[in-house]
């Protein structure tokens, strides 16, 4: 579902920015219609954007041990993830489920479980929205990454 969110908010971006630009060049009868590229369309869906241009700054280089070192801590942020969750989750729902249910022990499970998962949730924002996305950035020497400036 939200694979499907991002293409439908690329696919809104590159409509937007090309369609008044085709419209114009038909509208001033000029003969030349600027159309984007295939390769700057598909560059545009990996890209970590969403806001579509024909060209976007680049690297020069691929730095390859800033890439692993990004996947190394998705990896890690995963293996985290699981350690909680099997550590401080599942022990308090495993225990609820051999006992006769009560509003008190299911208060008592959800109350114990939020912190657990909000660690989980951090976690996951930072492998995705930092991690995943960086890396995938830097293979394709995406230069514009000011998000956090």
């Amino acid at each position: 579902l939200l694979l499907q969110v991002r293409l439908v908010m690329k696919a809104h971006s590159f409509i937007r920015e090309n369609v008044p630009r085709v419209l114009s060049s038909v509208k001033d009868k000029s003969g030349i219609v600027h159309i984007p590229r295939i390769s700057q369309y598909l560059y545009f869906l990996f890209a970590p954007t969403l806001i579509y241009r024909d060209n976007y700054p680049r690297n020069p280089t691929i730095r390859w041990g800033y890439v692993a070192t990004k996947f190394a801590q998705v990896l890690g942020s995963l293996f985290y993830a699981y350690y909680i969750f099997v550590r401080l989750c599942i022990p308090q729902f495993r225990n609820s489920s051999q006992e006769t249910f009560n509003l008190r022990g299911l208060v008592l499970c959800i109350f114990n479980s939020i912190l657990p998962g909000v660690l989980i949730l951090f976690l996951v924002f930072f492998a995705f929205l930092h991690c995943w996305l960086n890396a995938f950035a830097e293979m394709l020497r995406f230069a514009d990454r000011m998000f956090y400036k």
